[in-house]
């Protein structure tokens, strides 16, 4: 099978490192539909374990760079993590209930209605350039500038996060997704976060939050098998210098794009495992 050569993973990691940092989103959902079309004896137990390992390391790495670049919002990220630990442990507990064919389709549909989401949002300002009022309940302004001297001005509702948080902690090790890819657009669409901002407080977000989940699923045994552990290893070693790609792309190409990016991956994985 070409998906268990050492060269192949490397590469797959690498790809994954670099897309998943560049977009915020981790890299899961290029890696769970490889999982499911390689390997299609695999459990969306093992598959999501495999994942969200994998995920944890990217997030890992590209949280390095994009704290050098100063657009991690740390009292937010820290805030938003906090709330996805509850739903992560349930999350990896509810993997082993889940019919594979149900899986699949779960998980198109849900990628396919996002890349919707994202391409008719496309017209609407993002986080930076939305004017609210200062104050009130559970609205928290902020101004951060990067390592560029770039201010970001914007304000977000801390209790509308912390609900979105709770939900994506649950689907990201459910999934084996990460959680960005949810996570990202909410923080832009929803709660008004510039694009760049989130994608690198989302990765922040997604250490914590898949680190947890690789915990439980270290917990329960679904690494012992070598065939699998060899597997994590090897993608991860990929991931690591291509999340480093990805944070550095991320300061030349503009937030608009990595939208349209994001989306346009999102449809065809969604297609792809529907069909």
């Amino acid at each position: 099978m070409i998906f268990d050569n050492f060269a192949v993973l490397l590469t797959a990691g690498f790809i994954i490192g670099t897309i998943g940092t560049l977009i915020g989103a981790g890299g899961g959902f290029i890696l769970v539909p490889l999982l499911l079309l390689t390997h299609p004896l695999f459990s969306p137990e093992i598959v999501t374990a495999v994942s969200i390992a994998v995920v944890a390391v990217n997030a890992l790495s590209g949280s390095v760079a994009y704290g050098r670049s100063g657009r991690i919002d740390y009292r937010a990220g820290i805030f938003f993590a906090l709330f996805t630990i509850p739903g992560s442990v349930f999350g990896v507990f509810t993997t082993k209930y889940i019919p594979h064919a149900i899986f699949n389709i779960i998980f198109g549909i849900l990628l396919l209605g996002l890349a919707a989401f994202l391409i008719f949002r496309q017209g609407e300002p993002d986080g930076s350039e939305i004017d609210k009022k200062h104050g009130g309940r559970g609205l928290r302004p902020t101004v951060l500038t990067d390592s560029e001297n770039t201010t970001y001005r914007y304000t977000y509702n801390a209790y509308t996060g912390a609900t979105i948080s709770v939900l994506v902690g649950y689907l990201s090790p459910l999934l084996g997704i990460g959680g960005g890819i949810i996570h990202v657009p909410a923080m832009v669409r929803w709660l008004g976060f510039p694009v760049h901002i989130a994608t690198a407080t989302s990765h922040f977000i997604l250490a914590v939050m898949a680190g947890v989940s690789v915990l439980v699923h270290a917990l329960q045994g679904n690494y012992n098998d070598t065939y699998i552990l060899r597997m994590v290893v090897w993608l991860c070693v990929g991931v690591i210098p291509g999340a480093q790609v990805g944070a550095w792309l991320s300061h030349r190409i503009k937030g608009n794009i990595i939208v349209v990016a994001l989306a346009v991956c999102l449809a065809i994985v969604a297609l792809r495992l529907l069909w």
